[in-house]
């Protein structure tokens, strides 16, 4: 079943071959996948354009289609651990994070936009031209293209497809290459709840499947999540037929920790918001902005705290900190790393490969770091953060200033017992969401996306429902 795609209903075999997928604790092959060439590519979205124009779908009432996703729900729910394991196994994250993060948040997502399908609605205007009335309706986009990336598959699987089906339209799944298996699974598990052929499509494969459906001219929007520069290729690939585009794209998350800072719970919540999934978080707390009179006392606790965690294979319940998702991913974060002390850095702890086997690397913090060094301005994705200083509260403007020095505006948070800063650097900061004293952590209600090279557009909350739907304006002339 691995190698196959799923096309109009019906798992069959992919016309390109295969592509392997590893275990990142083992090195080992988990399982080959099949490659979905430009064919199969044509297939999936030729069956989701026929399910569309045919109308089952969008024209269900709205009371079932929303059955249909908290089936699903419940699905996934049922199936829980065996999506825990196989997450933990094909991505590298501690298992506690697959069941509490991955998991959960998937089946609480399409649990979320069940419960939206029956409240999407239009509004009336009080157009001027007289003896007239003017509507709107909410439409399905059409056939949606949703690419996801390799650091949390499933959830942000679901981030994109319950909203996706939720307003009606039909969709072409493509997973990373990296970590196919849990959107398999759930595919497979979508199938068994009952959504008719031709709404959900898989492809899986490697980037040019990817690209041949950006540039698909019969897919209507894609949505991505992924690095910015393959955002921007998107963008490209979109101008053929003007494609609806959502971005979820890269971060380099300032995290600001002011003089009246609770140090240790900035300490511990930087932690958590720097080291999850082992720094492979678009919106990991990164570059850490720390008043001159706590750096000493914040550099030492945080070293202290990393240093300590437990590194280990997922599926080892004590582990705190699991592995990288790749041999090429592991090589990334370990030539950008070398530029720190290359470029005058202080290296306090880290900074290497944990283990001979398997993609492990250590906690890594680094003090003494400019604005302009490249362990400051490039994404590493990887457990690896960088401590600035600045000298007084009062340089607050300032401050802010600096950490709006970035390509990226996804992320940020404030560490301070001041109101007043708090809200200053809320204002200040050119990125999508702002943490006060606590890590990041989206949330199905909540709008998610990111400013500047971070992104286009929000997912999640009504936000989404907003960017799966076309607006229809309806004018009603009953004058004679």
């Amino acid at each position: 079943m691995a190698t196959n795609v799923y096309i109009d209903g019906t798992w069959v075999p992919a016309s390109g071959g295969v592509i392997p997928t590893y275990d990142p604790a083992t090195e080992e092959l988990l399982e080959e996948v099949g490659f979905a060439d430009a064919a199969d590519v044509d297939a999936a979205v030729a069956a989701a354009r026929r399910a569309f124009e045919d109308r089952q779908w969008r024209s269900m009432p709205p009371a079932g289609r929303a059955r249909l996703l908290f089936d699903l729900a419940g699905l996934i729910e049922a199936h829980a651990e065996e999506l825990a394991v196989l997450e933990t196994r094909d991505q590298g994250q501690p298992v506690g994070v697959s069941r509490a993060v991955s998991v959960t948040g998937a089946a609480e997502h399409f649990r979320y936009y069940a419960g939206w399908v029956t409240k999407i609605e239009g509004a009336t205007a009080p157009v001027s031209y007289p003896d007239t009335l003017h509507y709107t309706r909410r439409e399905p986009v059409g056939v949606c293209a949703l690419i996801t990336p390799w650091n949390f598959p499933l959830m942000i699987l679901a981030w994109k497809l319950a909203p996706a089906l939720a307003t009606g339209n039909t969709v072409v799944i493509k997973p990373a290459e990296q970590t196919p298996l849990t959107t398999i699974r759930l595919v497979q598990l979508a199938e068994r709840a009952g959504f008719p052929p031709g709404v959900i499509n898989l492809v899986t494969g490697d980037g040019s499947t990817g690209a041949a459906l950006a540039e698909h001219p019969g897919v209507d929007k894609v949505s991505f999540t992924g690095s910015t520069e393959t955002g921007r290729s998107i963008v490209r690939a979109s101008a053929g037929n003007l494609k609806r585009v959502t971005l979820e794209l890269g971060g380099k998350a300032p995290s600001i920790i002011a003089a009246d800072a609770d140090i240790d719970a900035a300490v511990a919540g930087n932690i958590a918001g720097s080291i999850l999934n082992s720094g492979q978080v678009c919106a990991a707390y990164t570059r850490f902005y720390v008043d001159r009179k706590r750096t000493d006392e914040f550099v030492g606790k945080l070293a202290d705290g990393v240093s300590g965690m437990r590194i280990g294979p997922g599926l080892d319940e004590s582990t705190q900190l699991g592995p990288l998702v790749s041999a090429e991913h592991l090589r990334s974060v370990e030539r950008l790393v070398a530029t720190g002390p290359a470029e005058g850095a202080e290296l306090v702890t880290g900074g290497q490969r944990a283990a001979d086997r398997g993609w492990y690397f250590q906690p890594t913090v680094f003090t003494g770091v400019q604005d302009g060094m490249t362990i400051a301005t490039e994404e590493i994705f990887g457990p690896v953060l960088s401590v600035l200083s600045y000298d007084d509260e009062d340089e607050l403007a300032a401050v802010i200033a600096r950490a709006n020095q970035t390509e990226y505006g996804l992320a940020a948070t404030v560490w301070t017992r001041n109101l007043s800063v708090a809200h200053r650097v809320a204002e200040g900061i050119r990125a999508g969401a702002i943490f006060i004293n606590m890590p990041s952590i989206p949330d199905m209600a909540a709008p998610w996306g990111g400013f500047k090279a971070s992104g286009w557009g929000r997912e999640m909350g009504p936000y989404a429902i907003d960017a799966y739907t076309e607006v229809k304006g309806v004018w009603c002339h009953y004058g004679s």
